[in-house]
């Protein structure tokens, strides 16, 4: 894959909880789409972004005890907010989520770029 001329720090915005009825494995299995689209942003030459990375260690910490509990709701969406403030662009991915489409308009808000896949990215086409 080509290099971009700049490098990008992309925050991967796409369905985490949503659809899952709160089944672990279920959202296991959507971090793991959320990070499957890292590595190909990585090696064109970007900085993948999940706000989970951060907030999962955040909730154990904090001792958030499930999905949904005043913790979880203190630290999981709010840290992708953050992060979107230091963000250049929001790559979403496909699938029903609240949290991803408000990153999304967080981030069309501050005037950073969306892409909807991978090909859109520069340097991933």
């Amino acid at each position: 894959m080509t290099q971009p001329s700049q490098s990008l720090m992309i925050l991967i915005a796409g369905p985490y909880r949503s659809g899952t009825n709160d089944d672990p494995e279920k959202m296991a299995n959507n971090l793991r789409s959320l990070e499957s689209v890292a590595l190909p942003l990585y090696r064109a030459g970007h900085i993948p972004l999940i706000g989970e990375w951060l907030a999962l260690p955040l909730l154990r910490e904090a001792g958030s005890k499930h999905p949904g509990d005043a913790i979880y709701d203190e630290i999981l969406y709010p840290i992708a907010n953050r992060l979107i403030t230091r963000c250049d662009a929001v790559l979403r991915l496909p699938g029903s989520s609240k949290g991803a489409d408000e990153d999304v308009r967080l981030a069309q808000a501050r005037g950073l770029q969306v892409f909807h896949n991978l090909a859109e990215v520069p340097g991933c086409n």
